[in-house]
């Protein structure tokens, strides 16, 4: 009983914090018309909001995505994340110690508005014996509660990022699957690269190449490979220092397949390596695939809506409705579909949550 009361007060004082880091924010912030018309406004960053809501008014009419307040405001934060992140797993598992939540269900991270806050759980979880990660966040979605501001965290991404953000999470807001992460990452991003695509297009832009999107995918695969190879040593049944002594292996054996997958490939690009030097763990690996799972299945499914936004929005949430496991099996026929059309596509981010 005493430890059930201590779990509903440190949750009582995390939704304290979360509401006080929401209601900072609605305070601070400015129309962006306003900014903008500031004469003490940078020159720079009047540039960067006067796009931003170039893509907010094509979002609504040329995406079918929300038509509100969200991103007509801009907030300053003085500080270089707008919250941080705090994923964790058992030390021998692969599966995220889970966060539910009344409104977004249950993700595999916390949020913390303050950084010391955040770290201070990263120490908690550890000292509890968790593998754990923090990382920082530019931006993020209310999910259509509030309207979600433009924060000068995301001033430092260039202008793809900037608009490609502000797509993802208006899809958010149209539809959400409590508890379904890699259904509700894989749709948005696939809402951000097509609208991203047809705004380009729109305004008679290249497009640019797949470089950087070849190469991530082929990192990411690395990734959720050494995710299998640890996720099968745990199921092996052998005792914990032969489980800690396979696991660093196995890492070790990633960094070495890494870098000869750089230098095979991409000899002159060194953009992940920091990440493969930093200190990694079960937790580190979580961010992986949950953006890419499902996300051809969603470009098969807005094929087949004609690549109609409004027909393939309706075929989304329809899927949205299904339980989970039948949902799953949706995404999968999909996914073969896309295979069959692209036979060297591989199963990225396909993994078991």
């Amino acid at each position: 009983m005493v430890v059930a009361v201590l779990g509903a007060c440190a949750d009582l004082r995390y939704y304290a914090h979360v509401t006080h880091g929401e209601s900072a924010l609605l305070l601070k912030r400015r129309s962006v018309s306003k900014v903008i018309g500031d004469p003490a406004t940078d020159p720079k960053l009047a540039a960067r909001l006067k796009l931003s809501q170039q893509a907010r008014q094509f979002a609504s009419e040329q995406l079918d995505l929300p038509r509100n307040r969200s991103y007509t405001y801009y907030v300053s934060l003085h500080r270089p994340y707008v919250v941080w992140n705090v994923f964790a797993t058992p030390r021998f598992s692969v599966d995220a110690v889970p966060q539910c939540f009344p409104i977004a269900g249950c993700v595999a991270y916390r949020g913390w508005f303050d950084e010391q806050k955040a770290r201070a759980s990263v120490e908690r979880l550890r000292a509890k014996g968790d593998d754990v990660y923090i990382g920082g966040v530019s931006a993020y979605s209310t999910l259509g509660w509030f309207a979600d501001p433009i924060l000068s965290s995301m001033m430092r991404w260039d202008d793809d990022e900037l608009v490609g953000t502000i797509f993802h999470e208006l899809a958010h807001q149209k539809i959400y699957v409590k508890g379904d992460t890699a259904f509700n990452e894989s749709y948005a991003m696939f809402v951000e690269n097509e609208g991203l695509r047809e705004w380009h297009h729109a305004r008679g832009e290249p497009v640019g190449d797949d470089h950087d999107q070849v190469m991530d995918d082929g990192f990411t695969k690395l990734v959720l490979d050494l995710r299998e190879r640890l996720k099968k040593l745990y199921a092996s049944g052998v005792d914990e220092q032969a489980m800690a002594e396979g696991k660093q292996r196995a890492i070790e054996d990633f960094r070495n397949r890494y870098a000869a997958w750089r230098d095979a490939n991409w000899p002159n690009d060194h953009r992940y390596d920091k990440w493969v030097a930093q200190p990694i763990n079960n937790a580190t690996l979580l961010p992986f695939g949950l953006y890419d799972q499902w996300k051809q299945a969603f470009a098969v499914l807005f094929k087949q809506a004609g690549g109609q936004w409004p027909s393939f929005f309706e075929r989304v949430r329809a899927l949205a409705k299904e339980p989970k496991v039948r949902r799953e099996g949706s995404l999968r026929a999909l996914l073969q579909v896309a295979m069959k059309h692209n036979p060297s596509m591989t199963t990225l981010g396909r993994v078991s949550s």
